[in-house]
């Protein structure tokens, strides 16, 4: 799973990923409607190759999580990030049972799921790709 160009901007719905760099900051494409939009070099950007979960030991790449999630519904979407939280906590707890639940929070939880369910319905989740992680660079410059 290559996640390594997704991101999440705060502030817009959805996931996009780095199309180019541009003067000021760079252009992003929304995962789901395909529209690009200018980014700022300045606005609040999220690498989700960057993001992890937190277990009472270590700290699980986002990519693992979404591996757990795929492996549990044999490739099918994951529940709604707009369930309940005692239902959301339920099922975090069937994928990874030692997460933290005193630092993840349920907003933490929605994101993850909506997430999940962008990125297997974009295909970038998938069969052919589901445990494939490359270490492409995240941003590639064109300049020379």
């Amino acid at each position: 799973m290559n996640i390594d160009k997704v991101i999440s901007i705060s502030g817009k719905p959805g996931l996009f990923t780095l199309v180019t760099q541009s003067k000021n900051g760079f252009i992003a494409e929304n995962l789901e409607t395909r529209k690009r939009t200018a980014v700022s070099a300045t606005a609040n950007v999220s690498l989700l190759s960057n993001i992890a979960i937190y277990t009472l030991d270590e700290e699980v790449p986002l990519a693992d999580v979404f591996k757990k999630i795929y492996d549990k519904e044999n490739g099918g979407e994951a529940i709604d990030h707009k369930s309940s939280e005692t239902d959301l906590r339920n099922y975090m707890s069937g994928i990874l049972p030692d997460y933290d639940a005193a630092r993840v929070y349920k907003t933490d939880l929605k994101k993850l799921f909506q997430w999940y369910n962008i990125l297997l319905n974009c295909g970038i989740i998938g069969p052919d790709n589901a445990t494939e992680n490359t270490d492409t660079p995240a941003i590639e410059s064109s300049e020379e």
